[in-house]
């Protein structure tokens, strides 16, 4: 019985990398695991001897053959895009097809500082050895580096100048130095760095140019149709509830399609057949939003209600999901449940009269 509450990427889907690598045939690089067209089939789904390679990534096949051809060569990988466009998600299992390994992450924040780019020390062990190999903690970039292997750094954005320019001379001279030890430790072959990178925090620390230029950039758009984003959606949801204790049945199609469009619309500011304008929401309404509140509704329905999806469940999710600003996107709410909800026919009817009571 599974008692961690979220499992990395090479442990979740070890017998599919298992049986990739048990049946490769082309040439592997250097410090990786498998051939790039191995690591593609992980990504984008496929058929190895009698194993089923679940997708990973459902979208541009062509962007993602682009960010493995760019982790082959020496430079960084950069993926941008909006929040919820599965960044993150790829970034874990390019690592885990690759490296076997997605642990080495370096999660950016106002609060990062270049100690958790290049190395710290444990002060206790500093006082009583003095600087030594021992009383070094080397962060998750140092031990890619000497395990020619891939680091993974979130939300690049999101770090100081000063952090983001220490990535730039690891990036540019593959290589560490230790003042305190007299030493220079080198990058093996294999690694590299995958950054990600929101389109919305783009305010919060611009990245400079000379960072940009150490990095082949990788634009991920987001789903790019109703049935696109609904696949998506649904596929992660039956593998996220699979590890939860919810006691609900997975949502139906309709009721996927129902959020799916719902999220869509307000996000676009119009309805799918483009014949109406609808006022946008200031809440990132993303395809992984939609995940999370399709998951919050089969927990109201698993433990409160009948263990099946209602309107009243979706209800309470879409109020929390799209209403993050009380004044003005409560007003773009109640203008999307009466001009459009409201004249969808039969089928939207349960979903409307429970947004507007609990509206």
């Amino acid at each position: 019985m599974q008692t961690v509450q979220r499992l990395p990427a090479e442990e979740l889907f070890k017998a599919e990398i298992e049986a990739l690598i048990a049946a490769e045939k082309d040439p592997i690089p250097t410090g990786w695991k498998m051939s790039p067209k191995s690591v593609l089939t992980y990504i984008c789904g496929g058929k190895v001897g009698d194993t089923t390679i679940t997708p990973k990534y459902v979208g541009n096949r062509r962007l993602v053959e682009i960010c493995i051809a760019t982790l082959v060569t020496d430079r960084a990988l950069l993926l941008i895009g909006e929040p919820g466009t599965a960044k993150s998600w790829l970034s874990e299992h390019l690592t885990a097809a690759i490296n076997g390994d997605s642990t080495k992450v370096v999660q950016g924040t106002a609060g990062t500082t270049e100690e958790h780019i290049r190395y710290s020390w444990n002060y206790a062990m500093l006082i009583a050895k003095g600087p030594c190999p021992e009383a070094m903690v080397k962060s998750p970039i140092y031990r890619a580096m000497e395990s020619g292997s891939i680091a993974r750094m979130e939300e690049i954005s999101r770090c100081a100048s000063e952090v983001q320019d220490a990535l730039i001379s690891i990036l540019s001279e593959k290589r560490v130095a230790v003042p305190e030890l007299g030493v220079e430790v080198p990058a093996q072959k294999g690694f590299s760095v995958i950054a990600t990178a929101n389109t919305r925090d783009k305010g919060v620390n611009d990245m400079s140019a000379a960072l940009k230029r150490r990095f082949n950039i990788v634009v991920l758009p987001a789903p790019a149709n109703l049935k696109t984003e609904m696949e998506i959606v649904q596929n992660r949801v039956k593998q996220l509830s699979a590890g939860l204790d919810l006691y609900a049945q997975c949502p139906s199609e309709d009721v996927v399609e129902q959020v799916v469009t719902i999220f869509r619309e307000l996000r676009t500011g119009a309805t799918l057949d483009k014949k109406q304008k609808v006022k946008t929401t200031s809440g990132v309404l993303s395809t992984a939003e939609a995940i999370s509140l399709l998951t919050n509704s089969m927990a109201l329905a698993g433990s409160f209600g009948s263990g099946e999806i209602e309107p009243a469940d979706l209800a309470a999710a879409l109020q929390g999901a799209v209403v993050k600003d009380e004044e003005n996107d409560s007003v773009s709410w109640k203008e999307y449940l009466e001009n459009v909800m409201k004249k969808r026919g039969a089928a939207w009817l349960p979903l409307y009269r429970a947004c507007k009571e609990l509206n």
